[in-house]
């Protein structure tokens, strides 16, 4: 990404959000902030920009992702987690619509330093309150550890915390991702929900065409998907790591638990929503 400008992909994350809200009504993940968050320029082009069909799929990706990940965080936070790490969060609005903020829970937000201050800008001109219990942690990981970022916005290791990692791992090198996987590991009964893409050469004729169309856009601007992993070879890694317990949503569970089809479409791969837990 530009070094002074926010990520594009966070961007389209975010249109994609807020189109959910407008096409679909919020029906899978109601974000009553997605629009307003939106610059007055992006609310005006959001109706032409989602109405390209091949938007729809995407779209709803990312409104399961977030259901779920907001599902998992809040049965965390009913286990007594007081701390919630969004990594990557662009205009993610967890933390500005308080889920859990009357009962203490802390807030801390990971993002390049453009992003984040990209963000915060919207926050101010929106008009939107940012809650007491958000923190926010820019890191630049060309010059900081996540370890680094988080401690000078005061989490603490040693508590429990649930991290949310959206729309992020696909972008970065496994090394880098398995760097952040070891530290959040060693955070006692640390719980976490991502998501992933398996290899390009597991997906069916009609997918990985429709996925190589979306490669091909992200490389153009510059913010190419770099990692991808086959679910039994991940599920082992995390193991290895000490997870203690974890849960898998492919494509054909994304239809039955989310959109609730009771007669889903079957295909062996595609995008993937992970969470797991360490005790």
């Amino acid at each position: 990404m530009d070094q002074d400008s926010p990520s594009r992909t966070a961007m389209a994350a975010a249109m994609h959000r807020a189109a959910h809200q407008r096409l679909e009504r919020g029906a899978i993940f109601a974000d009553p902030l997605a629009v307003p968050i939106l610059d007055a320029a992006a609310q005006d082009r959001l109706d032409d920009w989602a109405a390209l069909p091949r938007r729809r799929g995407m779209r709803l990706f990312i409104a399961a992702r977030h259901r779920f990940a907001e599902e998992r965080l809040a049965a965390a936070v009913a286990t007594g987690i007081r701390q919630i790490v969004v990594l990557g969060a662009g205009l993610d609005t967890t933390a500005l619509r308080r889920l859990h903020g009357e009962r203490g829970v802390r807030y801390f937000e990971v993002d390049h330093p453009a992003t984040q201050a990209w963000k915060r800008r919207r926050i101010a001109e929106a008009g939107l309150p940012a809650p007491a219990e958000l923190t926010f942690a820019p890191v630049d990981f060309e010059r900081q550890t996540l370890g680094d970022g988080l401690a000078a916005a005061g989490f603490d290791p040693l508590l429990p915390a649930f991290f949310v990692w959206l729309g992020v791992v696909p972008y970065l090198t496994e090394a880098a991702i398995f760097e952040t996987l070891r530290f959040v590991a060693q955070v006692p009964r640390a719980e976490i929900v991502f998501d992933y893409a398996n290899p390009p050469d597991q997906l069916e004729p009609a997918v990985r065409a429709a996925h190589e169309a979306r490669a091909a856009n992200v490389a153009a601007i510059g913010e190419p998907w770099l990692s991808y992993f086959d679910s039994a070879d991940l599920a082992a890694r995390l193991a290895a790591l000490g997870a203690a317990e974890l849960d898998d949503l492919g494509p054909v569970e994304i239809q039955r638990r989310i959109f609730r089809r009771p007669d889903p479409i079957p295909t062996r791969s595609g995008g993937h929503i992970l969470w797991t837990r360490w005790d």
